[in-house]
């Protein structure tokens, strides 16, 4: 996103408190009888990765389905997901794939129920001077990295394409405007973030810069994995399946309607934080490329198949040092969203 790590920090006891009290409370009394608390926690600031979930939110969804949907918001200076959930102070969370892995590794039994980009935004910025297009480019070259997954992310990269670890990262900031100024040979970034912030600056992508996506590489990690624990899923699936069913409703409108999202967003659920319309409405675009999985195109919004599963994201797992995995029936529900899908 375009909010700074400074502005993030001073805003984000701002928007958790805002956030505490959105998705029904203002039909609590009304509906005090009927309606269910259920909390989800974010993995990262309420912008608009999470526009699915505003629109469901928003438009009564979750109300529908019983629920009086709440939020924690994530940040740079909150819990992280995993640790809200196995806590109980959340009944769902969102994580990626690496530090769900880690999260169960460490013996937190949580089940995936999908995820809301089957395809992973990240990747390499470079520029015409040194581009870098193939996993053989990484090597030999100078990456700016803004954190420990990022780097894991291309050291992965690299193993997956049977390549030794032979590039030199070089700590950065969220802003990509390091590569500009030449103090390395490519940014490691986000489809929905930093390219969007060259283009916003006026540069022409596959002109004045190029992004090379990792997942073009091999790197297989679904991004906003939504699970809960698989206690909760046992007592009450078919109120899981209510939650599903709602936020998939939420993203088919964001897919016909995607400045709804970016406006709830801004407007709303992210107001604190000072986000900019534009550039939301344009990662709202950006995002809406990483909802379908290619490989499996007439899957639902939100679904997984067991064989991009086990193969490429088990696989990627391996890569950045993950061994030892249940089955993937164990760690995902592949059902959930499909009964969510055919429920009327």
């Amino acid at each position: 996103m375009n909010t700074s790590r400074r502005t993030a920090l001073k805003t984000l006891g701002m928007a958790s408190a805002s956030l505490s009290l959105a998705g029904g409370s203002f039909l609590q009394a009304a509906h005090a009888q009927t309606l269910s608390p259920a909390t989800v926690a974010l993995s990262w600031l309420p912008n608009v990765e999470y526009a699915g979930l505003w629109i469901a939110a928003d438009r009564g969804y979750f109300r529908e389905e019983g629920l009086d949907m709440r939020f924690l918001s994530g940040g740079p200076n909150a819990p992280l997901a995993p640790v809200s959930v196995a806590a109980g102070r959340a009944e769902f969370g969102y994580a990626t794939w690496l530090p769900f892995l880690d999260a169960v590794q460490k013996g937190n039994d949580f089940v995936a129920l999908g995820a809301t980009f089957p395809v992973s935004p990240v990747g390499i910025l470079s520029l015409p001077s040194k581009p870098i297009r193939t996993a053989r480019d990484i090597n030999g070259s100078r990456l700016l990295v803004a954190g420990p997954n990022e780097r894991a992310a291309i050291e992965a990269t690299l193993k997956l394409n049977k390549l030794p670890v032979g590039y030199t990262p070089v700590p950065a900031g969220f802003s990509p405007d390091a590569l500009l100024e030449k103090a390395g040979d490519g940014y490691v970034g986000y489809a929905t973030n930093q390219v969007i912030t060259f283009e916003k600056n006026g540069l022409v992508r596959d002109k004045d810069f190029f992004f090379t996506s990792l997942d073009s590489l091999g790197f297989k990690a679904a991004a906003a994995l939504l699970f809960t624990t698989r206690k909760n899923l046992e007592q009450n699936r078919p109120r899981v399946v209510s939650f599903v069913r709602a936020l998939m409703r939420g993203w088919q409108d964001n897919e016909r309607d995607t400045l709804a999202g970016a406006r709830l967003a801004t407007e709303k659920y992210g107001r604190d934080l000072g986000l900019d319309l534009r550039q939301q409405t344009a990662q709202a675009l950006a995002q809406n490329k990483l909802l379908r999985d290619p490989s499996a195109p007439n899957l639902p919004l939100m679904a997984l198949s067991e064989k991009t599963v086990a193969g490429g994201m088990y696989a990627t797992a391996a890569a950045a040092g993950r061994t030892n995995l249940p089955e993937p029936k164990r760690l995902f529900d592949f059902e959930i969203v499909r009964e969510a899908a055919r429920r009327k």
